[in-house]
C-alpha cells in the first residue's frame, strides 16, 4: 500500500507542475518573440507580446518595463497630442504597476521616468513642474540601483537640458509653487549624455541631444563631430531613421552659422 501511495503522490506532483511548467515556457517563449520583433524595429507588435506575458503573469516586471517603454516610445509617434498623453498615461500605469512591486527596480524607475519626462514636454504650469520633479527623483533611483543603466543616465541629461531651457514664467510658477526648482545647467546636461554614450556607443539618440547640450553650453565644434559620428550609427531603433534626418539637418545649420 505505501508503494502504490508513494507512486500516486508521484503522480499528481507531476500532474500538478505540468501547468506551472507550460506557463513558464510559453511566458518564455512570448519573451523571446518580443525580443526579436524589437530588434526587427516592429515595437507595435513586441508592445503586443508584452501585453501577452503580462496577461499570463500580471507581475512580471521585464514585461511591464518593456510594455512601459515601448508605449512611451509609439506614444512620441502619435500625430496629436491627446493620443501622445493617452500612450504616456498607459506607460505610467505600467511602471506604476512595476514599482508597487519592487520600488528599488532600476529599469521600473526608469521607465516611469520616461514616462512622465514625455508628458511633461506636452504639460504647462503645476502640471509640468511637478512632473519635472517627479522625473529626476526616479532617474536618479535608477542609476543609484544600476550605475550601468545608460537610459536613466539619457533622462538626466534631457531632464538638465529641459529644466535649463524653461522659461521665466515657468521658472516664476514653481518657485512660487514648490519654492524652486533643483539646480541645472547645459554642463550637467552634457555630463549625463557623455556618461551615457560611454555606457551605449551605438545609441543614436544620445549623439543628437548630446549635441544639442554642446551648442547650449557654447561648444559648437564638439556639436558639430558627434553629429558627424551620429551619421555613421547602424540603425537599430524603430526612430533612428528620425533621428539621422533631425542630426543631419541640426549639423547643417550649425555649418552654416
Amino acid at each position: 500500500m505505501t508503494i502504490k501511495r508513494d507512486i500516486l503522490t508521484l503522480i499528481l506532483s507531476v500532474l500538478l507542475a505540468l501547468p506551472f511548467d507550460s506557463l513558464c515556457q510559453d511566458v518564455a517563449v512570448l519573451l523571446k518573440e518580443a525580443e526579436v520583433l524589437e530588434h526587427s524595429r516592429k515595437e507595435n507588435e513586441a508592445f503586443k507580446k508584452y501585453l501577452d506575458v503580462i496577461k499570463k503573469k500580471p507581475g512580471h516586471l521585464a514585461a511591464l518595463c518593456k510594455a512601459s517603454e515601448l508605449s512611451s516610445l509609439i506614444g512620441n509617434r502619435q500625430p496629436t497630442k491627446s493620443l501622445k498623453l493617452e500612450h504616456f498615461k498607459e506607460a505610467r500605469r505600467y511602471a506604476e504597476t512595476a514599482l508597487q512591486i519592487n520600488p528599488n527596480y532600476a529599469e521600473a524607475n526608469f521607465v516611469m521616468a520616461m514616462a512622465v519626462g514625455r508628458m511633461a514636454l506636452l504639460l504647462s504650469g503645476r502640471e509640468k513642474v511637478m512632473a519635472v520633479i517627479d522625473i529626476k527623483k526616479y532617474a536618479e533611483i535608477a542609476v543609484r540601483n544600476d550605475t550601468k543603466n545608460f537610459k536613466a543616465y539619457h533622462v538626466l541629461g534631457k531632464w538638465h537640458y529641459e529644466v535649463s531651457s524653461l522659461s521665466g514664467f515657468e521658472r516664476i510658477a514653481a518657485k512660487v509653487l514648490f519654492g524652486g526648482l533643483p539646480a541645472s545647467s547645459f554642463a550637467e546636461s552634457v555630463k549625463f549624455y557623455e556618461k551615457s554614450c560611454s555606457l551605449k556607443p551605438d545609441l543614436a539618440i544620445n549623439y543628437l541631444e548630446v549635441a544639442k547640450a554642446y551648442q547650449k553650453n557654447d561648444q559648437k565644434e564638439r556639436a558639430i563631430d558627434v553629429l558627424k559620428q551620429l551619421q555613421t550609427i547602424p540603425v537599430q531603433a524603430a526612430d533612428d531613421p528620425r533621428i539621422k534626418r533631425e542630426g543631419n539637418e541640426f549639423l547643417k545649420q550649425l555649418q552654416s552659422r
